[in-house]
C-alpha cells in the first residue's frame, strides 16, 4: 500500500483514520494524499436565491482551513511522506477522480452530521465505483497493526474474491489469517469459488491461512463475523461489498449494511 487517499472532514472518525493511515504508511514505506474537499452544493430550503449558502460559505470554509491547520500540525511530526489537495466539490466525486493512481482509500463509517444510524452514502459510493478497496475505520479505532492477526469473510461470491486480492499487500504482513464462512442452508448457499480456492490464491502468495466454517446460529452474519474476528483479536477484516443490489440492501438490510452500520474494527472492502 504505497499510495494512500485519505479523505479529510470533520466526521467523528477523522481523527482514527488518520492514525490508521499513518500506521499503514509506516509499515508500508507508503505516501499519504490527504484530500480535503468543499462542497458549494449545499441545500437550503426555502433558499431560492443561494442567500443562506453563500453567507454560510466563508465559514465553512473557515472551519476548513482550521482542519488542514490542525491535522498538518500532527504530520509534519509523524515523518511520514504525504501531501495535501484541498479541491471545491462533492467528496465522493473528488474521490473517485483521484482514486485511479491508489493503492489504497481510507474513509469514515459515516458523512459528516450524520447520528451513525445507517451506513455512509460516500462509503457506497466509492465500493462501487473505485477501481482500490476502500478501508473504512470506525470512530473508536486507536491505531493499526499490520500484523496483527486478520479475517477474510469468505462467500465463494466474486465479491469476496475481488476483496481478497485486493487486501495481499496486508494479509501478507498479517502474523495470522483466518478464511472464515458461515454455514447457510444448502438452499441458500452461494459457493461459487469454495474456501479451498481462496487459501490456494493466499498460498501462492506465500499466505498461510485457516479455513473456519461458522455455524449460522440466530445472531446476523455480521455479529457472527464480528465475533469470529474478535475471539481471534483480528485488527481487521475483509469482506467483498454489495453481493446484492445497493437498493436492495437498503431494502431489506444486508450484510454489508449491517456491518458498516456498527463497525466494530477496520473493514477493508472491494466489490
Amino acid at each position: 500500500m504505497k499510495s494512500i487517499l485519505l479523505h479529510i472532514d470533520h466526521d467523528r472518525a477523522m481523527r482514527a483514520r488518520l492514525q490508521v493511515a499513518l500506521d499503514i504508511a509506516r509499515a508500508t514505506n507508503g505516501h499519504i494524499t490527504c484530500l480535503q474537499t468543499v462542497s458549494y452544493e449545499v441545500f437550503a430550503p426555502g433558499d431560492f436565491y443561494g442567500s443562506a449558502i453563500a453567507a454560510a460559505m466563508p465559514i465553512i470554509k473557515e472551519n476548513a482551513e482550521n482542519l488542514r491547520a490542525e491535522i498538518e500540525r500532527t504530520l509534519e511530526h509523524e515523518e511520514v511522506p504525504w501531501d495535501w489537495r484541498f479541491l471545491y466539490g462533492i467528496a465522493p466525486h473528488r474521490l473517485l477522480e483521484h482514486s485511479p493512481l491508489a493503492d489504497l482509500v481510507i474513509v469514515g463509517p459515516s458523512d459528516v452530521g450524520e447520528g451513525g444510524h445507517g451506513p455512509s452514502a460516500l462509503v457506497g459510493d466509492l465500493v462501487l465505483k473505485a477501481p482500490v478497496p476502500v478501508l473504512v475505520v470506525p470512530e473508536d479505532a486507536k491505531s493499526f497493526d499490520v500484523s496483527a492477526p486478520m479475517l477474510v469473510a469468505w462467500n465463494g461470491s466474486s465479491e469476496a474474491c475481488h476483496a481478497l486480492r485486493a487486501a495481499v499487500p496486508l494479509l501478507a504482513c498479517s502474523c495470522k489469517v483466518t478464511l472464515a464462512s458461515v454455514a447457510e442452508p444448502s438452499e441458500k448457499a452461494r459457493f461459487d469459488f469454495p474456501s479451498s480456492e481462496g487459501a490456494k490464491y493466499l498460498s501462492r502468495h506465500g499466505i498461510d491461512c485457516e479455513m473456519v466454517e461458522i455455524p449460522r446460529g440466530e445472531a446476523r452474519i455480521a455479529d457472527t463475523l464480528f465475533s469470529a474476528a474478535q475471539m481471534r483479536e483480528c485488527g481487521l477484516m475483509v469482506m467483498g461489498a454489495y453481493g446484492h443490489s445497493r437498493l436492495a440492501e437498503m431494502l431489506r438490510g444486508g450484510v454489508t449494511r449491517q456491518m458498516l452500520t456498527e463497525p466494530q474494527m477496520p473493514i477493508l472492502l472491494a466489490h
